[in-house]
């Protein structure tokens, strides 16, 4: 490493362990103030860290660095805020519309890196590799065991994953391949569907496919599950115990995750806005027509709330706010703000206009 080098890597500090046993720090860099997290690697391909750092791929940590220092590799990877699936899984966060979304998503990541030439395979899938943003996406962590796929290798030489999601042909009964993956988010499924609150067997045919112990047996493509999970998603009818665990999904912001501080901030913000929308006064406008206008104001603030904290994962369907990009994400929720704001503005301005007309 050049000198330049070292000095552009002694910036940044750490300001927190995140993982001591595997040294995982967050560290933040002395002028700009960028908070990102450092990595230290005893195990590690360094073509994979090339391709991530000059890749930008959606749905995975942009690499801002990375040095090899005695014989280990020292990573600056992007810094993404959220919850493990395993913490979700712990907190018993999880629903069915959850699992869908969240195995559709990781078999679109996992597509990006399986048709690059050669394919990526990332051979780690878990729980605690996965990260759950707080706008419901999914970010796929820890690439230390990635491999390129390559037909030379008649069979993997060393383990490198996690027992119980690792597929057969990571202990040396063949060569790692997308299927590998594949056998690893049948893992994963089984592990989220079991976390529900009321047990379902629903899924017990992907699971299957995807663990068989032949790789040529499973999926042959994270497409190719995609498509099943989709299919078997449009196929299911919520049971009522289902249904009530989907109540939960109407708690509005502020109450979803139970937590105190949450809800302290929540129950005052709430308050002050039904205490603006009812005490509303327009010039000339009174009676039913101020009420209208009242629960208008209301349905304007809420809407601004619901937006900016993607209830209902509202942000879903509106592709810039969905960017990797954390400037274009807010840009996006702005502007979905104020089209709502400037269609519900017009409509108030209507009943005015209708009610001095009467």
């Amino acid at each position: 490493m050049d000198f330049s080098h070292h000095l552009e890597i002694s910036y940044y500090k750490t300001i927190a362990t995140l993982n001591e046993k595997h040294n995982i720090f967050l560290v933040q860099h002395q002028e700009n103030q960028k908070i990102c997290v450092k990595k230290i690697l005893d195990v590690y391909n360094v073509a994979i860290y090339e391709y991530l750092k000059s890749h930008n791929i959606t749905g995975i940590p942009s690499i801002i660095d990375f040095y090899e220092e005695n014989n280990q590799l020292i990573i600056l990877e992007e810094y993404v805020s959220g919850d493990s699936l395993q913490d979700i899984i712990s907190a018993s966060g999880l629903s069915l519309d959850a699992i869908q979304s969240y195995m559709c998503e990781l078999c679109d990541i996992l597509g990006r890196l399986h048709t690059l030439n050669p394919p990526m395979v990332h051979r780690d899938i878990k729980p605690s590799n996965i990260i759950i943003t707080p706008y419901n996406h999914v970010m796929l962590i820890d690439f230390n065991a990635a491999k390129y796929l390559t037909h030379r290798e008649a069979s993997d030489t060393v383990l490198l994953g996690t027992q119980g999601y690792a597929a057969p042909e990571q202990y040396g009964f063949g060569s790692s391949t997308p299927q590998t993956d594949i056998y690893a988010l049948g893992i994963l499924l089984k592990e989220l569907v079991c976390a529900l609150p009321e047990s379902t067997d629903k899924y017990d045919s992907i699971i299957q496919k995807c663990t068989q112990i032949n790789p040529a047996d499973r999926f042959k493509d994270v497409a190719e599950l995609k498509s099943a999970l989709i299919n078997l998603g449009k196929r299911l009818m919520p049971n009522p115990s289902e249904s009530e665990h989907g109540l939960k999904a109407l708690i509005p912001p502020g109450y979803r995750t139970h937590k105190f501080w949450k809800m302290c901030i929540a129950t005052p913000s709430y308050l002050f806005i039904l205490w603006m929308a009812f005490t509303l006064k327009i010039e000339d406008t009174f009676g039913l027509a101020l009420w209208i206008q009242r629960f208008l104001f209301l349905a304007m603030m809420l809407c601004v709330v619901f937006v900016c904290f993607n209830y209902r994962n509202i942000q879903k369907d509106i592709p810039i706010c969905q960017s990797k990009y954390r400037l274009l994400r807010y840009l996006g929720i702005l502007l979905l703000n104020a089209c709502i704001i400037f269609a519900l503005f017009i409509f108030m301005l209507l009943i005015e206009i209708f009610v001095k007309v009467l």
